[in-house]
């Protein structure tokens, strides 16, 4: 495979080369959902068809084997850095990921009035999103308003950051009504 035909199948699964099978498939499912050419506002009928040829190469471990292989050769030599590979769908990557971080703070501090805040490792974990590019969103939405950093050092949700995340909700139930009625669900 030439290196300027390689795609990296880890990059548009969003996921990490240690994933383990199943988090490929429930990582696939969600994209491919969010993808599918038929859905109005987020469907890309290119993305979508990466997405599948990705996830078929990596749910098989004799095709992920093989692509592992090429894949470690295109990273030792042909790998660019993070800012500069990101897709063009980036601003909207950008408000996905800042609506998991309000909605993770969300959680963190209604279930916890009296210890709201989360530090920045375990946001990394539970977010997904990498120390690299989380520093960005926390940046953004703290000078947004959106979350702020506690005594403690930890960030926490605002309560603009709250009315923030409650419309993100709200768009995602009208979504997932409108994707249901219409039996798009690729569950």
């Amino acid at each position: 495979m030439e290196p300027s035909e390689f795609k990296d199948y880890y990059e548009i699964l969003e996921i990490s080369p240690n994933a383990n099978s199943d988090t490929v498939d429930r990582v696939f499912r969600y994209l491919a959902q969010r993808y599918h050419p038929d859905i109005q506002d987020t469907g890309n009928q290119h993305r979508f068809v990466e997405i599948v040829k990705a996830h078929e190469t990596l749910r098989n471990p004799e095709s992920r084997a093989q692509y592992d292989i090429e894949y470690k050769k295109y990273v030792g030599r042909y790998a660019i850095a993070p800012e500069v590979s990101r897709e063009p769908e980036a601003p909207y990557e950008d408000s996905v990921i800042q609506e998991k971080l309000l909605s993770l703070l969300y959680v963190k501090r209604r279930r916890n009035m009296n210890n709201p805040g989360l530090g920045n490792l375990e946001l990394e974990r539970l977010s997904g999103c990498p120390r690299e590019f989380l520093e960005f969103h926390l940046w953004y939405l703290k000078e947004k308003g959106l979350i702020s950093r506690l005594d403690n050092g930890l960030m926490s949700i605002t309560a603009t950051g709250v009315d923030q995340s409650n419309q993100g909700a709200k768009r995602s139930r009208a979504a997932k009504f409108l994707t249901d009625s219409r039996g798009l669900v690729m569950a």
